[in-house]
């Protein structure tokens, strides 16, 4: 029988760590002096907690290190553990290698074109054949409302040019926006289901636009960088008018851009 502090020492495992294992009963001391309180371990002990090591390593919780520990497994039971936490490390390291690249991405453009506000554009848009649904939704809803209205479209789709968005925020929830998804149509089109509906967007003498390129998972800047501009030039947001988001796709076909559309007038 080895001391707590000995059997530390030869595990190279921290005392914190080995009372804390006692604690959630992961390893238990071989043998506890009743009078004075001391731990005890066996040498046995170490191959046990080499496996606790091992397991740990390879990114085993402690809950399941108990369960690998303490429950009589079949070669198949044990092997199918494995089987998932390999695939869980490949998701995980799939989803860090993807943030790596946006991280990249990022620094890229900070090099090229810096931190500071994008370049905002003050213009008249012109009036637009759009057709769309309405729905109440949180900004995280849009690519699933985008779904919904690809599925309406069908076949009509060819008759429609980019994507549209217009929000304005909800009278009756304060964690929404009431939203408008639509496509801009470059021909007549038959309405091509009873959920959609085909209008003229009004004609927007002012509007204050700034494109950026869409990047998955990273939030967009362009709201902010159209506040301060429309703060620092004076102008008053146009009320009851929503902003707009025109989706736009790169000559090449890659990258994606939205243009962010708020309606202004003058103080």
């Amino acid at each position: 029988m080895f001391k707590i502090s000995e059997f530390s020492r030869l595990s190279r495992v921290s005392l914190k760590t080995l009372r804390f294992y006692d604690q959630i009963g992961i390893l238990k001391p071989a043998d506890i002096d009743k009078e004075t309180g001391y731990r005890f371990y066996a040498a046995e002990q170490l191959v046990t907690l080499n496996r606790i090591l091992m397991y740990k390593d390879l990114g085993f919780t402690l809950q399941q290190i108990q369960q690998l520990l303490h429950e009589e497994m079949s070669m198949e039971q044990l092997q199918g553990i494995f089987r998932q936490k390999e695939r869980e490390t490949k998701q995980l390291l799939e989803e860090e290698q993807a943030r790596l690249h946006r991280i990249k991405e990022r620094l890229l453009s900070i090099e090229q074109k810096g931190y500071g506000e994008q370049e905002v554009v003050f213009k008249q848009v012109e009036a637009q054949k759009v057709v769309s649904f309405r729905a109440e939704g949180t900004v995280e809803e849009i690519p699933m409302l985008f779904d919904r209205l690809a599925h309406y479209a069908g076949k009509q789709q060819r008759g429609m040019l980019s994507p549209i968005v217009l929000w304005k925020e909800s009278e009756r929830d304060e964690t929404a926006f009431e939203l408008e998804i639509g496509y801009v149509l470059k021909q007549d089109i038959p309405l091509p289901s009873d959920r959609l509906e085909i209008r003229m967007l009004p004609e927007e003498p002012m509007m204050a636009t700034l494109v950026q390129r869409v990047e998955p998972f990273v939030p967009s800047t362009a709201c902010i960088d159209l506040a301060k501009w429309i703060e620092r030039n004076q102008y008053r947001i146009k009320k009851d008018q929503p902003g707009r988001e025109n989706y736009l796709q790169s000559a090449d076909g890659g990258d994606t851009y939205v243009e962010v559309q708020i309606p202004i007038e003058s103080p």
